[in-house]
């Protein structure tokens, strides 16, 4: 696993460009919603962290993970300059999980191909519940923090 060493929220801090006068949309899934919210929160924080002002954080729920393409897609048509999409799928007993999870990192990419915003992907995908909490504010550290790191470097390409 990709992850096994690594805990998400360490970055260097010298690489973050200062987020003033950013706009950032951040599209939660509430499915997996102990998951999702410990996301949003460790990413609103980076951001705040990082000098974005909290009313130019703008909170978008959605249902479940495969509605964060819509989510992002509408954000993209407005003005952000960068789209957080924060949700959380973790393997069942059917393919549900496969066809999901599919969905949603080809139509992200999608939108990264076709929109005017970046859209950072903050989905974990994981075996059991435990693994999402370790990648949620657990041992692992917080996706939410790697995702709003990403965002602002991904601004100033």
């Amino acid at each position: 696993m990709a992850t096994a060493d690594n805990n998400l929220s360490q970055y260097d801090r010298s690489k973050v460009p200062d987020g003033k006068n950013i706009r950032i949309a951040l599209i939660v899934s509430e499915w997996n919603q102990e998951i999702t919210e410990a996301l949003f929160q460790g990413a609103k924080n980076t951001l705040v962290d990082h000098n974005v002002s909290v009313k130019n954080i703008v909170r978008v729920d959605v249902p479940g993970s495969f509605e964060l393409i819509y989510g992002a897609s509408s954000a993209q048509r407005m003005d952000f300059d960068a789209i957080i999409a924060i949700g959380c799928v973790i393997q069942g007993e059917t393919r549900h999980f496969e066809f999901i999870s599919n969905a949603v990192v080809q139509g992200i990419k999608d939108l990264n191909l076709n929109g005017k915003a970046p859209v950072v992907f903050c989905v974990l995908t994981d075996e059991t519940i435990k693994q999402s909490k370790a990648r949620s504010g657990g041992a692992k550290g917080n996706k939410g923090v790697e995702a709003a790191f990403t965002a602002l470097r991904i601004i100033n390409l």
